[in-house]
């Protein structure tokens, strides 16, 4: 049973932990806590060589990590200026263990759960087809709630990857977010979209449903609780009146 759950702010990105627990806290059974970044609270010396060590080399390679001195230097600069890191994807189940190992032993138990807001890319390594997968969470303790993971994890239009390309051909560099709005069919979150907050509310209840069910995700995509895999249909879930699905609007409905 979580009788608290611990949301670590992530400074450098537009997510609002303290709306997040807002809205949490009439949701859940539990006292909701805003803290500072999880890396800030909790870091350790090992972090930085456990960073290095969770990097994915290769989008189809299962093995991780570069160790050498330079990246263990490039991960020791991250933690301390978070603005600086970036363009890095980890190994989302290895991250999580290093940052556990790093909470004080009295609060690694499930009646406290950690959920940090990173602003890292994290990933899965999918056995199915042989390649990393960019996730949005990382369910267990602590929850990792990625925020770059919200806009490149889920698939976006097949437009927009077109449209990125060009403009990217054309001037070098990537399109504007109003530039893709406005040329791409379809609906899709892009890095700093003011909806980043709103969307990310469903991905921490998901850790704590996942801690007091058993259950990661549910099925039915008109719930919070889904696990969209594309943008239309994380906006569906996340954005989108009911909700939750009548099942878990009878457990988190506060209504």
């Amino acid at each position: 049973m979580v009788d608290e759950i611990a949301l670590h702010r992530a400074p450098t990105t537009i997510a609002d932990a303290a709306e997040i627990a807002d809205w949490l806290k009439p949701r859940v059974d539990a006292t909701v806590s805003v803290r500072d970044r999880f890396l800030e609270v909790h870091r350790s010396d090992e972090l930085p060589e456990r960073f290095a060590e969770a990097r994915v080399v290769s989008p189809y390679d299962r093995d991780t990590g570069n160790t050498m001195l330079g990246t263990i230097r490039y991960e020791e600069r991250a933690l301390e200026n978070p603005d600086r890191e970036g363009g890095v994807l980890y190994d989302g189940q290895r991250v999580q263990r290093a940052l556990n190992s790093a909470l004080p032993p009295e609060e690694r138990g499930l009646e406290t759960l950690h959920a940090a807001i990173l602003d890292r890319a994290i990933g899965t390594w999918g056995a199915h087809d042989g390649r990393w997968h960019k996730r949005v969470n990382v369910l267990g303790q602590p929850a990792l709630v990625s925020v770059p993971g919200l806009y490149e994890a889920p698939a976006k239009p097949e437009a927009y990857y077109r449209e990125k390309q060009r403009h990217s051909l054309l001037s070098g560099d990537a399109p504007p977010r109003e530039v893709l709005e406005n040329r791409v069919e379809g609906e899709f979150l892009v890095e700093n979209d003011p909806r980043t907050t709103d969307a990310l509310k469903g991905y921490v209840l998901q850790a704590y449903d996942f801690l007091e069910t058993g259950n990661a995700f549910c099925d039915r995509e008109v719930c919070r609780l889904f696990n969209a895999h594309h943008h239309e249909d994380l906006i569906a879930a996340q954005l989108r009146e009911p909700e939750f699905c009548a099942e878990h609007a009878r457990r988190y409905d506060p209504s």
